[in-house]
């Protein structure tokens, strides 16, 4: 019998939800599904890694972070079982010590395997609220081994289901909404801005935090954030009520590198997903890495404003000449060409030079975040562009915008009535978005254009 789980506080979104198991037991694809199914994830963001390994969903109403914990390779070391039994225990270890309910997933065409009962024994350690699955059960014969042989991993009977087909995965999705830790009412109030400080470990995260809260205007009050180990600090700066969300805290371990991905990638996606601004901080003596870019397009694609932060400005200095803060601000443009509306600034958190820089910056950012154009003057603007510099013929086609608004604001929504969104090329839709920028400041937030066909257009066609 599945032991009982310990009870679990309200939180703040997102709740985590990670999907272990051993190798070649379909976890990415059931991922892929799940995650398919509910959110529209952008393959071809820039900065985000092919082989993902978290994302948000949403069901029934919750939305939560769904974390794959696949990348083991089981051809790595065959030589050496010991090796790669000690690998499956890091990551679902990693997994278990981060979540607030775990999918545990099976094979059902190959039935019981020895490594699933030592993730098993694991995983019923931990006191975590788990769902077991048995994956590719698509089969007559393998949907009858499911009733069985797993009931002795000690989780109850298990969900059938088949990542590839999509069948099962509703029921799974509603057994994973009833594990979640209820939601806190009004967890962050509406007139907070939060700050969420992110970026690989070491490049001074913490300095920073420390260094802000260290000014006379700081700290108000701590409270628990959604992990043991970060803390959302609320501090005052003028008129404003800020929550800092940090992501420190991950401690290095030689023998462990899969581990140290996975708390990295979790504590930044549970960050950006609940914070207004995302704040990058990059080391300035290292530079922006792939890692950089990758938080920055996880950033954008949450659609959070971004500002990116070079720490050890002083050293850096030093040891490297002196550059201009602009061209620099050149350089790391051109490494994260699709984040050149975010702002950059230098700093030593440090020593606390340039630390003054920064919350102008996010006071601009964050009223960006919010900032409407009327709709007469937008309908103008798009109007003047479009006659400036026509879109394009496609197949004989026009691309015609018949209206423009702005639907939203933090983040900034615009919705273009036109006859047919097919015919937007993404060149032209850059070109639209580029216009928007130059007559309107919206520096460090991200646009959204959406287009929708003419309802008198729809009518006519059909």
């Amino acid at each position: 019998m599945q032991e009982t789980p310990t009870p679990a506080a309200p939180m703040l979104r997102p709740a985590t939800v990670a999907i272990v198991g051993r190798p070649n037991v379909g976890k990415s694809a059931l991922f892929n599904r799940l995650i398919g199914q509910r959110l529209a994830i952008v393959e071809d963001t820039p900065g985000v890694t092919r082989d993902r390994l978290y994302a948000l969903c949403e069901w029934r109403g919750r939305t939560f972070s769904m974390v794959d914990t696949a990348g083991i390779d089981p051809d790595a070391d065959t030589a050496h079982g010991e090796v790669f039994a000690e690998a499956t225990r890091r990551q679902a270890e990693a997994a278990a010590q981060e979540a607030d309910a775990i999918v545990f997933v099976v094979d059902a065409q190959t039935g019981l395997n020895p490594l699933d009962q030592e993730v098993a024994q694991i995983l019923r350690a931990t006191r975590r609220r788990i769902v077991l699955v048995a994956n590719k059960a698509e089969s007559p014969s393998a949907l009858a081994s499911v009733h069985g042989e797993f009931s002795r991993l000690g989780f109850g009977e298990p969900v059938a289901v088949s990542a590839i087909h999509g069948e099962g995965t509703g029921d799974l999705l509603d057994r994973v909404v009833e594990l979640l830790p209820p939601d806190a009412p009004n967890a962050v109030a509406g007139d907070e801005l939060a700050l969420a400080i992110i970026g690989r470990p070491n490049v001074g995260k913490s300095s920073l935090l420390n260094a802000l809260l260290g000014e006379e205007r700081a700290i108000v009050s701590e409270v628990p954030g959604t992990t043991r180990d970060t803390i959302d600090t609320l501090l005052h700066w003028h008129d404003r009520t800020i929550r800092l969300i940090d992501t420190a805290g991950v401690r290095k371990k030689p023998d462990a590198h899969g581990a140290i991905e996975y708390y990295a990638a979790l504590r930044s996606l549970k960050a950006i997903a609940r914070c207004d601004i995302a704040l990058l901080v990059f080391d300035s003596m290292v530079g922006v890495t792939a890692q950089d870019r990758r938080l920055v397009g996880l950033a954008l694609e949450e659609r959070k404003g971004l500002i990116i932060v070079g720490n050890k400005w002083d050293l850096a200095r030093e040891q490297q000449g002196e550059y201009s803060q602009n061209e620099l601000a050149d350089v790391i443009h051109d490494l994260i060409p699709f984040a050149r509306f975010a702002p950059i600034t230098f700093l030593s958190a440090k020593t606390k030079r340039r630390l003054g820089s920064l919350m102008p910056v996010v006071t601009r950012v964050a009223e960006n975040l919010d900032r409407r154009i009327p709709t007469a003057q937008f309908n103008a603007l798009i109007r003047d562009a479009v006659l400036a510099h026509p879109p394009p013929a496609i197949k004989g086609k026009l691309f015609r915008v018949y209206y423009a608004t702005q639907a939203a604001v933090h983040p900034p929504l615009f919705i273009f009535s036109c006859n047919d969104p097919d015919l937007v090329q993404p060149s032209y839709k850059r070109f639209l978005e580029n216009t928007i920028r130059q007559h309107v400041d919206f520096e460090g937030v991200p646009l959204t254009l959406e287009f929708r066909p003419h309802r008198e257009n729809e009518t006519r066609d059909a």
